[in-house]
């Protein structure tokens, strides 16, 4: 009998020790993006594509929708397993107890049920998240970068300089974070831990010349970063090419009379620009979007135009004028280009290289949020229809509306749209409801 004991002890520390290994390996298995794993980062994936490999559903009803008490700035994500995360700042916090703070919910995508309520600090709401394989989440909030289990659980939060307004992926699995004070950072997904020296987009003070700079509030123009306006130094998501390891950011230097477009590059533990363009009139609310093939970013100016720039130089490629200014990140499937606005309509451009056509335009359709693309040839965007808003399904090779449901007691705008795995709709006002469509059977 003490010789099985003794067996099954070996047996068990062994079976302990392969799970430890399992939960703290670095590797990218628990990272994947392909079909059917959600929506894991503010527009989907690494590249801000806006798009998802899901063969999206043509008849959508409402599953079911919820306040979360409290305003929103960031796109939701959705977790593999149907895992909803959204941010906001309210006058109380999770337990009710009085006073403005930030937090994070977490809600079950079959019943919208509350899975947890985490509080963070106040501009938590200008946060974008990115979820794992395993459903852990990546956010900041004033100060930090903070990770918690798909329960709740607090795994490690790491200081920083600002509010981390972009959270990406990179390609061997880290996490990329910039604050809207230009604070970039390469974390270890598993411990926080810096692996690479933090660069500063907008430069490195210099202590010699003055001594006495004081740190910025962590806060400091976090408002304008909703609209890309010069007191948010960064606005906007990062958008990462995996494979070399370049990421894109829009940077609004002080005294600049321009935003910029600048390239970066993680490598050997080191991050580095490799160039930087003024080309943003008036600044940009758009997150940078890559092609599948990495050569041509889209970014969109507060000008009203959409632009193609090469990722090798930054030099242009081409402009188009939109007649509004473009927000969020464009939605960009085989050339297939589609940007949102607050106040614009639905509009699909597609890239000739050094030219661009319109392939089609929706002036009837006066879109209030981000238009997302799936397999299918299916699209959906938010568009005021009547005195509400509706989620308008339609062919993207055409633009023709197929279908088309109420968000009911919905106002103002939408700052995200979501796919889950199997196939769900997931749309967050700026005032606060989540509402979550599945397909019908």
């Amino acid at each position: 009998m003490s010789l099985r004991r003794k067996a099954f002890r070996v047996a068990l520390l062994g079976t302990l020790g392969l799970l430890a290994l399992t939960a703290c390996s670095g590797g990218r298995e628990d990272l994947s993006v392909g079909p059917g794993k959600g929506w894991p980062s503010a527009f989907h994936d690494s590249r801000n594509s806006a798009t998802s490999p899901v063969s999206g559903s043509r008849h959508l009803t409402l599953g079911w929708s919820r306040p979360i008490g409290g305003p929103v700035m960031s796109a939701a994500t959705v977790g593999a397993q149907g895992q909803v995360f959204v941010t906001t700042r309210t006058g109380n916090d999770c337990t009710g107890n009085p006073g403005i703070t930030g937090s994070v919910f977490s809600f079950q995508m079959l019943s919208g049920r509350k899975r947890f309520c985490n509080v963070l600090g106040p501009d938590a709401i200008a946060t974008t998240s990115a979820v794992d394989g395993a459903s852990n989440v990546y956010l900041g909030d004033n100060g930090g970068v903070n990770s918690f289990t798909q329960m709740g659980q607090p795994r490690w939060r790491t200081p920083v300089a600002g509010v981390p307004v972009s959270v990406q992926f990179t390609g061997d699995g880290r996490v990329l974070t910039v604050s809207q004070l230009g604070q970039i950072d390469v974390l270890d997904r598993q411990t926080g831990d810096r692996v690479a020296a933090t660069y500063q987009a907008l430069g490195e003070p210099d202590y010699m010349k003055l001594p006495d700079l004081p740190r910025p509030p962590d806060g400091q123009g976090i408002d304008d970063c909703a609209f890309g306006w010069p007191h948010c130094p960064v606005a906007n998501v990062s958008a990462v090419d995996p494979g070399s390891g370049r990421f894109y950011v829009t940077v609004w230097r002080p005294g600049s009379a321009t935003a910029s477009l600048a390239a970066l590059r993680y490598a050997d533990k080191t991050i580095r620009q490799d160039w930087s363009a003024d080309l943003l009139t008036e600044g940009s609310a758009t997150s940078p979007t890559l092609s599948p093939d990495g050569k041509t970013v889209y970014v969109g100016d507060n000008a009203g135009q959409l632009l193609a720039v090469d990722a090798g130089d930054g030099h242009r490629k081409w402009a188009q004028p939109l007649g509004f200014a473009p927000m969020g990140a464009i939605s960009a499937a085989d050339g297939l280009l589609i940007p949102g606005g607050d106040d614009g309509h639905l509009v699909a451009l597609r890239d000739r290289g050094d030219t661009v056509d319109i392939a089609w335009e929706r002036k009837d359709l006066q879109i209030r949020g981000r238009p997302v693309q799936t397999a299918g040839d299916t699209g959906y965007v938010v568009a005021a229809i009547g005195t509400g808003l509706n989620l308008v399904t339609f062919d993207t090779r055409t633009g023709a509306t197929v279908a088309s449901a109420v968000l009911p007691d919905a106002q103002g705008t939408t700052v995200g749209t979501a796919i889950g795995a199997e196939g769900e709709v997931v749309v967050t006002t700026r005032i606060g409801e989540v509402y979550a469509f599945k397909p019908e059977k």
